[in-house]
């Protein structure tokens, strides 16, 4: 049977004529091997014959359906927590890490948050050019109910500030995207990339050393080999834990424009990346060459009317990506097609409502992110003003759309006065594709339950960072008589905002980046 369909907040529930005469024979089955069984029971059954959504009722009590596939509306599935602001559990503070001073570096801001795949991990990366990561410590036995918390695990200096002297053009060592790579044995590696160059590193830990060697002395000096009499045979003896990071390629020199995203291809060989008008695929062992698969630029710039924001490989299908663009549109390409996927497979595109028409639409309706649903169903994305779950199968609207902001579109003019329509957010999905967050500002970030359809405001803070102090939910008064707990639009602060958050891929567990501090937030262990 088909499920019911989200659209713009309401549920739609599909009628019989739309797919369920399509099932006639799954629903015939069982009720033909009841009577076989049981003939003596025709005159209670009968109206299912004649009745189909009575039949479709008793079908689903029998096969014990409830709820429905991922996305659907009903009870969460088994395994499926519900988000916060449900009755099951409630967000609470856990960390916060950064500088508390007034006065921030631009070089401090954080620019990229990412789990990796196991969550055990977190990255971040600032604009300058520093990659930070952190490491969930072991939970203590002294205190089974409390997780582990996140402290330092490794940092370096990921990229330099460069000059380029042909285009007499300064590039930042803004860190503009992490992407980890799935773990193959003791070490992990990760993407990193700012405007022009990606580069893969290689974190490890040393603990032992060797000590012992012939043609040098313990202070590392040569020896003169005519003095050496003996061999030693080199012993491994411990140390302090050290950890490494080290960068194993360095992938340059392939874009023109600035990269805005990348991604790790299903197959773990190969990953792409895109900047405003092309799209590359790379393999993880060659930096020399890359392949071209999207270029959108025009023969005469001044032709140009749109850019690619963002792009994400299917987290299945090796052969799938997707790309979005400032028009609002989104593509999904498919490989085997052709060797250049400038003609897409299928085109996602939301009919605009004319009475809606204003100055800013076309830059409101500019998508900053696309994010696949683990699952590989749908995918999400994000503009300025809502965030829109699409069903792969259905092209022409989103299947669920929420607003996040919706009270500042009647301040578009002063913030496209001050630049701020022009933020990109990002968007994630939590573990089990049933929750989705992104940020807003004032240092708030929004959460929506799929299968609920409650959300939520929440403010990284630290005025609420105690521990284990309980997240209250904020609201924002756009009109009429402020209530006591709410924050008027006009006090908002927009230099505080909330670009990147990320979420654990197993856990309630969520990342959430204000400025130059990195709050984690967990869900209340009773």
């Amino acid at each position: 049977m088909t499920s019911p369909r989200h659209v713009d907040g309401a549920v739609h529930a599909p009628s019989w004529n739309e797919g369920e005469k399509n099932h006639g024979q799954i629903l015939v089955a069982p009720l033909l091997l009841h009577l076989l069984l049981f003939p003596s029971s025709f005159s209670a059954l009968k109206p299912l014959f004649f009745d189909p959504p009575r039949a479709f009722a008793w079908r689903r009590k029998l096969l014990g359906h409830v709820g429905g596939a991922d996305g659907e509306a009903g009870v969460a599935p088994r395994g499926h927590t519900a988000m916060a602001g449900g009755n099951d559990f409630q967000w609470c503070f856990s960390q916060v890490k950064g500088a508390i001073d007034e006065d921030v570096a631009e070089a401090d801001i954080i620019s990229t948050v990412e789990f990796n795949y196991s969550g055990e991990l977190l990255a971040t990366g600032d604009k300058g050019g520093r990659v930070v990561i952190f490491q969930r410590e072991q939970e203590s036995k002294n205190r089974p109910h409390s997780r582990g918390e996140y402290n330092v695990y490794s940092t370096f200096q990921s990229h330099e500030p460069e000059f380029d002297y042909l285009k007499s053009l300064e590039i930042e060592e803004k860190i503009n995207k992490i992407r980890w790579l799935p773990q193959q044995n003791a070490a992990h590696f990760l993407l990193s990339t700012n405007d022009k160059t990606i580069k893969l590193w290689k974190i490890s830990e040393r603990d032992k050393r060797a000590e012992g060697y012939n043609l040098k002395d313990e202070d590392g000096r040569l020896r003169d080999p005519f003095r050496i009499t003996s061999l030693r045979v080199p012993v491994l003896m411990p140390m302090d834990l050290m950890v490494e990071a080290s960068p194993r390629r360095i992938f340059a020199n392939a874009h023109t424009y600035h990269i805005n995203s990348i991604s790790v291809n299903s197959d773990h060989e190969t990953y792409l990346s895109a900047d405003d008008l092309r799209i590359n695929l790379w393999h993880l062992e060659i930096t020399d060459r890359s392949f071209n698969i999207v270029d959108i630029k025009p023969a005469n710039m001044e032709e140009l009317t749109e850019v690619i924001t963002a792009a994400e490989c299917h987290p299945h299908q090796c052969n799938v990506f997707v790309y979005s663009s400032s028009k609002g549109t989104i593509r999904l390409c498919d490989m085997r097609a052709a060797a250049l996927c400038d003609r897409h497979t299928k085109f996602f595109e939301e009919p605009e409502d004319p009475s809606s028409r204003s100055f800013f639409s076309e830059i409101i309706s500019s998508i900053s992110d696309v994010k696949f649903s683990h699952s590989g169903r749908y995918m999400m994305t994000r503009d300025y003003l809502s965030v829109k779950v699409w069903d792969l199968n259905m092209e022409n609207r989103p299947v669920e759309t929420y607003q996040v902001h919706e009270y500042l579109r009647s301040k578009l003019c002063s913030l496209y006065e001050n630049d701020c329509i022009f933020d990109k957010f990002e968007c994630c999905w939590n573990g089990s594709d049933g929750a989705i967050m992104t940020g807003s500002y004032n240092n708030f970030f929004r959460m929506f339950d799929r299968n609920s359809r409650r959300d939520i405001t929440l403010e990284a803070s630290r005025e609420s960072s105690k521990p284990r102090a309980m997240l209250k939910p904020r609201k924002v008064c756009t009109g009429g008589k402020r209530k006591k707990d709410e924050i008027s639009v006009d006090s908002l602060d927009f230099n505080k905002k909330i670009l990147h958050t990320a979420w654990h891929p197993k856990e309630n567990v969520i990342a959430v980046a204000a400025t130059n501090n990195l709050y984690i937030f967990q869900d209340k262990i009773n």
